[in-house]
């Protein structure tokens, strides 16, 4: 996200709603790609990628201060995108563990 970040200020003067619109492949491709080990903690890690990647976009106002502020008007502005693309990524890795859960049992049940 942070590269997608950077891409989008240099090509398209930080389209956010662009941006938006290229989270939730990203969050698909992170919910079907991360491991089995890993499923639960996906949708917990894409909100956190979706604000580190809105830095080099924010606006670069006085300080900090600014700074910031660019942050989470950015954070409400694209609130739509980020709970999508966080909601399509925990419905992923849900059916991903149930199938999981199911495949364990199943084997279990075959070995007794």
């Amino acid at each position: 996200m942070v590269v997608l970040g950077y891409l989008d200020s240099l090509l398209f003067a930080s389209s956010l709603a662009l941006y938006g619109v290229l989270f939730v492949p990203v969050c698909v491709l992170t919910a079907v790609w991360v491991r089995r080990g890993d499923l639960m903690t996906a949708p917990v890690v894409l909100p956190i990628a979706f604000a580190v990647g809105l830095l080099p976009m924010s606006d670069h106002g006085d300080g900090i201060s600014g700074h910031l502020m660019g942050l989470f008007t950015g954070l409400a502005t694209q609130a739509g995108w980020l709970y999508g693309g966080t909601l399509i990524a925990g419905l992923i890795v849900l059916v991903r563990r149930v199938r999981l859960v199911a495949r364990r049992a199943a084997a279990r049940r075959h070995q007794t």
